[in-house]
């Protein structure tokens, strides 16, 4: 789930340390620097889809450690599969939403096909990992985005 910062600002990884956008515009050209409307658009055209697992929860604060498990509500990620039917690639951002996906969504996917990889969080409360080796976890979205692509796409 999005943080305060992000919740008060209706944006995606609003809050200034987090490293979410800072990574996408060293990966894809979306800095943060841009306004959050071309970086929404920037990711769409190199294929990169954000979105939450949860749709809502009740959480004191923003860290997911506080989220209320009898709160958990996901989002309808069967519908969004099969309105977007060429998604390969499933990537979280950290542990907790990984496994939130694993217990909540994956059992009711039809296939059960798990195409999800666990990321570092881009969290500034994941302060032990340095931003560049994030950077370096976080360029296998760009990696696998550029194997998928066919030549001149």
């Amino acid at each position: 789930m999005p943080g305060g910062a992000s919740l008060e600002a209706q944006q995606y990884y609003a809050h200034p340390r987090n490293a979410f956008w800072p990574i996408m515009g060293r990966m894809f050209g979306a800095s943060h620097e841009l306004a959050y409307q071309e970086r929404q658009r920037i990711l769409r055209d190199h294929g990169v889809a954000v979105w939450d697992v949860l749709a809502s929860c009740i959480r004191p604060g923003s860290l997911d450690a506080n989220i209320r498990g009898d709160s958990l509500q996901p989002n309808d990620f069967i519908g969004f599969f099969r309105e977007h039917p060429r998604i390969k690639k499933v990537y979280f951002n950290g542990a907790k939403a990984a496994q939130l996906y694993r217990r909540l969504v994956l059992p009711l996917l039809p296939e059960h096909s798990d195409r999800g990889e666990q990321l570092p969080s881009t969290s500034p409360a994941h302060a032990a990992m340095p931003f560049e080796e994030k950077l370096q976890k976080w360029r296998q979205v760009a990696d696998f985005i550029a194997a998928d692509s066919p030549p001149g796409a």
